[in-house]
């Protein structure tokens, strides 16, 4: 929507994030990212730790069962989504203002660590009535292992390209000389 504020937060999980399930049944995932700038003092020649952002961010839905089953306290993490703001009144009586991040993406940073992703299938299109963009797919992947050839893809009962014994047709013949 527009006039939405979009930020991207860039930091490390305080604690395992914490599932839950709202009344009506939608999963909603919360966790807190803490983000430290760090900045270079001319002076002393170090970096320095600037003033940590402890932001307090909820994945919804299927999103929030994928942060529940992937992520973990100390995963330094990438998220970006909304802020949102939110008014309630406290158990003691006192009336509070929080913003929260609700985050629309999210994983883990690639800067210190590596990571494996397992592409979960949502049907046809994934959803959206078109094909899977960016050169991605739902298919496996072969020779996981860094470095290593490939095995054979698995074969497909209806390919006709995969029947045993194919080969390609003669060439038609022609007037043209070879070349």
């Amino acid at each position: 929507m527009s006039g939405e504020t979009v930020i991207t937060v860039v930091g490390n999980l305080t604690a395992d994030p914490e599932p839950r399930t709202t009344g009506t049944g939608t999963s909603v995932t919360g966790f807190t990212i803490a983000s430290t700038p760090r900045n270079y003092n001319r002076q002393t020649g170090q970096f320095e730790a600037g003033q940590t952002l402890f932001m307090r961010c909820s994945a919804w839905r299927d999103l929030a069962d994928h942060c529940a089953q992937t992520l973990a306290k100390g995963m330094r993490v990438i998220a970006q989504g909304r802020l949102q703001q939110r008014s309630y009144q406290a158990q003691d009586g006192t009336n509070r203002t929080v913003v929260e991040l609700q985050v629309d993406e999210i994983g883990p940073s690639l800067r210190y660590a590596t990571a494996r992703v397992t592409r979960i299938d949502h049907g046809p299109g994934n959803g959206t009535g078109a094909a899977p963009a960016g050169g991605f797919s739902s298919a496996p992947v072969y020779g996981a292992q860094p470095g290593a050839w490939p095995g054979p893809p698995p074969t497909v009962p209806d390919d006709p390209w995969a029947a045993v014994g194919f080969a390609p047709a003669a060439p038609a013949p022609s007037d043209e000389p070879e070349f």
